[in-house]
């Protein structure tokens, strides 16, 4: 499996087995309880967070819990999702950058056939992290979630055939409030696990504006950086 990799100026760090940051259900019941706890793996240019599921498996398969609003809501995550989406993609297909402003759209993605590489990037007017990006590989046997909120640009590469990937979203899609950037962008510097350049790709997508080119639009100021929500630790 590739290592999660985040961006920070001109280098790419490897960020693998990271501690978890935070898990406030450490001190609930474990196997056999009604409690299925979500924790904090980690959290990538301050908003950017990694959420693994506790699964109880046996001989006849798994159960887990996706998403429950009073866990989110004590991790500092949000609870107002308003549109889910699944796709499926062929392997080889890169779709994204794409971000939307009216309504705000933060996304909550997994894995649930196969394996896709994940991406966000900061694409918010003064963000200490703006055009940072931070990428993992995300598959449904991992069963991983990665939340990124509004004013990233997301996108994924399938690395398998068949590979759905579905998330949840802050925002009913508005095709009126919604960009992208450019998957290939070299002052954003993404490594994909695949050679852009022959990935499977929408004419959109290809003809997307550089991160410069979108910051120079008047478009662009309407996201702008706010201070990070600070999250519970137990």
């Amino acid at each position: 499996m590739l290592p999660a990799i985040v961006r920070a100026g001109s280098t790419a760090a490897a960020v693998s087995g990271s501690p978890l940051v935070c898990n406030v259900y450490s001190k609930l019941p474990g196997k056999g309880s009604r409690h299925m706890p979500l924790s904090i793996e980690s959290v990538q240019l301050n908003d950017i967070v990694v959420l693994v599921p506790q699964v109880n498996g046996d001989e006849r398969g798994f159960f887990m819990e996706t998403f429950r609003a009073d866990q989110f809501r004590a991790l500092g995550l949000p609870t107002d999702f308003v549109q889910d989406n699944h796709s499926r993609s062929a392997k080889g297909v890169l779709r994204g950058l794409h971000f939307q402003w009216d309504p705000p759209m933060g996304k909550l993605m997994r894995v649930t056939h196969g394996s896709a590489f994940l991406v966000a990037v900061d694409v918010r007017k003064g963000s200490p992290t703006l055009g940072q990006w931070f990428g993992m590989e995300v598959s449904a046997e991992s069963k991983k979630q990665i939340w990124a909120p509004y004013g990233f640009a997301r996108g994924f590469c399938a690395l398998t055939d068949g590979c759905e990937v579905q998330y949840k979203c802050t925002g009913i899609y508005n095709p009126k409030g919604e960009a992208g950037i450019y998957f290939a962008d070299p002052a954003i510097g993404i490594r994909w696990p695949m050679d852009p350049a022959t990935a499977t790709t929408s004419e959109r997508d290809r003809r997307a504006p550089t991160l410069a080119q979108w910051l120079e639009s008047a478009l662009s100021d309407n996201i702008l950086y706010t201070a990070p929500v600070t999250r519970k630790e137990v």
